[in-house]
């Protein structure tokens, strides 16, 4: 078995995420401390009894789901888990694996996603953005139907999940442009996303400018473990490309299927999603039927990726 882990972003949480994991590894308890003394407030009870409109509060979510993905990842060691080969993240997500790779301390990770919340909270006014996920179109026929609807306002593909799920962002009156001509093309559905912020769009280019003042601060040094950037599928470097990719990356595409498919080229067997949910988990069965695939966001779960990779 040639192991990769995975990391999700923000919509992956939920209100009572990782209690068994927490019940069977205690230790962990230590990461929510670590992560409530760097946020100001108790991160453990708000996972665990919300309420679920601040948990989802994007200045909440994105600190709180790289708490959770560390967490994970220090359970699976705590196990006696084997470092993976390499590792990713989905957006957000890759904060948590480069934490976990030992190129970021966990306290500047969570001040970065933190100040990288806020500036994208208030990027575009409320109300003018928009994201919605278009299924059943190749990714090509997206791309043009996004070229006819750009009269209307900026509206791009901005998420290359998987074959036939491609999602787009950008203003508004824009992206509901592309839902109804993407339908016309056959489109088997064009779902309209609960998010104001048009992630990874051109119009977070600001965002990005304004986040690599923060990223200037932090120290980043060379991974432990390989990280694979979503934005142009490829590991990162040293210092000065991390931070460069993390800027640019608020305002590019995630080309998770890239991603994927980088894994498998050099012998990558087994995805396992480090996390809360099973979003990346769907998202790689669909990309390559081939790759053994988990999602470690149970004690039965570890255990049984132990068992593999010490089989």
């Amino acid at each position: 078995m040639t192991l990769a882990f995975v990391f999700p972003g923000q919509g992956s949480q939920s209100v009572g995420m990782q209690a068994d994991i927490v019940t069977a590894f205690p230790q962990v308890l230590e990461t929510y401390a670590e992560a409530s003394d760097v946020l100001g407030f108790d991160v453990r009870e708000l996972i665990q009894s919300g309420p679920e409109d601040r948990l989802n509060e994007t200045i909440n979510t994105q600190p709180v789901m790289v708490t959770a993905g560390v967490a994970a990842w220090r359970a699976w060691k705590i196990a006696g888990g084997a470092l993976p080969a390499m590792m990713a993240g989905h957006s957000l997500g890759e904060y948590s694996a480069l934490v976990c790779a030992g190129s970021l301390a966990f306290d500047d990770a969570l001040r970065l996603v933190r100040r990288r919340a806020e500036l994208m909270q208030n990027a575009v006014p409320a109300g003018e953005g928009a994201m919605a996920a278009v299924l059943g179109l190749e990714d090509q026929a997206i791309i043009e139907v996004c070229k006819r609807a750009s009269g209307t306002g900026v509206v791009e593909p901005v998420n290359f999940n998987s074959p036939g799920q491609v999602v787009v962002a950008g203003n508004r009156a824009a992206v509901e442009k592309v839902m109804e001509l993407a339908k016309a093309a056959g489109a088997k559905r064009a779902i309209m996303l609960p998010v104001s912020v048009p992630a990874h769009s051109s119009l977070m280019r600001p965002v990005g400018d304004a986040l690599a003042e923060a990223l200037s601060e932090a120290t980043f040094s060379s991974p432990e473990i390989p990280v694979v950037n979503a934005s142009n599928a490829a590991a990162y470097g040293g210092e000065d490309d991390i931070r460069g990719q993390l800027t640019r990356q608020v305002s590019s595409p995630v080309r998770w299927v890239d991603v994927i498919n980088y894994f498998t080229r050099r012998g990558v067997t087994t995805v396992a999603e480090c996390g809360p949910g099973k979003v990346l988990t769907a998202l790689n069965r669909r990309i390559n039927r081939d790759l053994a695939t988990t999602c470690i966001d149970s004690p039965e779960a570890i255990s049984s990726l132990l068992a593999g990779a010490n089989g």
